[in-house]
């Protein structure tokens, strides 16, 4: 391979692409020391994904990661999965499959850039420093070109970030958008700097919520890095199970996926517990990011009033505070976050559909859905829980 040449494979394992190439694309402004970025992109969490069953035979998720390699070694990644549902990804497409079904298509297989069960904003073309302009292009043709090689219905990349959304745009891919409700953080000294920031009215039932949750009768704990033991994830297993069972049918994650975290990314996972005479009865687990940390599952054995919304939502809240975190992610959907001081944000996906007709019917629904996801974060994000200009004129 000279110097002009590059070499673009897919691999049906992460066992055959070494960590630290991998994650030298996927997180190329890492410097030593720092956490990662955006840890659903590390090799650590994937090959936990893989190594557990989460994904692979029987999953329906079967991986085929996508690189791209220079003289000088791997270049660029995708994290990419042949599916054959659309379970598991929260930019929902079952109409689509539907549609192109009943007009004699076959919709699945399909390609999927993503990372399984995991609606968090990130790269989804990963690439090293001085690949940052090539490589979108380069895996995207790739990507395009094995979909239609292979007679797949489409290609989707699915929460990619705004950057990468505008060059998907160009490159001639269809463009959608989503919502999700985000935590920002404004330089809050503590809690009650935020609290402060809030209408009366927003600011009392905020309140009002905590001290209920604190009367569940016991106490709440948070724990990262060497705190979590292996008693820990018993219990986050129960409550995922119980949460997934409900939510889902049937949870996505296996037991082992949660021994593996346990072992390789204990330093990136905050635990919140409500513990009660040893026991925990309610839980949520977080991924810690470079500057976001991410909430990820819920659950618990009991319910206890506006537990949920404490475990989940104002300890978060706390701890990127105490932390220095720029925000909180607090998962898809849930328009009930915003009286608790989330915001709307834009979430963003591409979309490469092979059959002309029914991708020219795809875009005009995607143009009328943009419209509409563009309206409602405008008119949530005036309706938030924070101060208005009047309001703070008269305190």
């Amino acid at each position: 391979m000279d110097g002009k040449q590059i070499e673009i494979e897919v691999h049906n394992t992460l066992r055959d692409i070494p960590a630290a190439e991998w994650d030298a694309c996927a997180d190329a402004d890492r410097l030593a020391g720092q956490r990662c970025a955006n840890p659903f992109v590390s090799h650590r969490f994937l090959s936990a994904l893989e190594e557990s069953g989460s994904v692979g035979a029987g999953t329906g998720w079967y991986p085929r990661y996508l690189t791209v390699r220079s003289y000088e070694g791997l270049a660029a990644a995708a994290p990419m999965y042949v599916k054959e549902h659309s379970q598991g990804e929260y930019v929902f497409d079952h109409n689509w499959a539907h549609a192109y079904e009943q007009a004699g298509g076959r919709y699945y297989p399909k390609l999927q850039s993503a990372v399984p069960f995991t609606p968090v904003t990130g790269p989804r073309f990963l690439g090293r420093k001085d690949w940052r302009g090539r490589a979108q292009a380069a895996l995207t043709q790739a990507m395009v070109q094995i979909a239609d090689d292979h007679d797949l219905s489409s290609a989707h990349i699915t929460f990619c970030t705004p950057e990468e959304a505008e060059i998907g745009k160009q490159l001639g891919l269809s463009y959608r958008t989503g919502q999700q409700f985000h935590w920002l953080n404004d330089g809050y000294e503590n809690f009650d700097d935020f609290l402060a920031r809030l209408s009366s009215r927003k600011r009392k039932n905020i309140k009002k919520e905590r001290s209920k949750a604190q009367k569940f009768g016991g106490e709440i704990v948070a724990l990262t890095g060497a705190e979590i033991q292996p008693e820990h994830w018993d219990a986050m297993w129960r409550f995922y199970q119980d949460t997934g069972a409900r939510k889902w049918g049937s949870p996505y994650l296996t037991r082992t996926f949660f021994d593996i975290i346990h072992e390789t990314m204990r330093e990136d996972v905050l635990l919140v517990f409500a513990m009660r005479g040893g026991q925990a009865v309610a839980g949520a687990m977080n991924f810690i990011g470079r500057d976001a940390l991410f909430g990820r599952y819920w659950g618990c054995i009991e319910d206890h009033p506006c537990l949920h919304f404490e475990l989940c939502y104002y300890q978060a809240m706390d701890w990127a505070i105490s932390n220095g975190l720029s925000s909180v992610e607090a998962g898809a959907q849930g328009e009930h976050k915003l009286a608790r001081g989330y915001l709307p944000v834009t979430t963003h996906s591409l979309h490469w559909i092979r059959d002309a007709g029914f991708r020219e019917a795809v875009d005009k629904f995607l143009e009328a859905e943009r419209r509409a996801v563009s309206q409602d974060v405008e008119v949530l994000t005036a309706w938030g829980p924070f101060k208005k200009t009047s309001e703070e004129d008269h305190q």
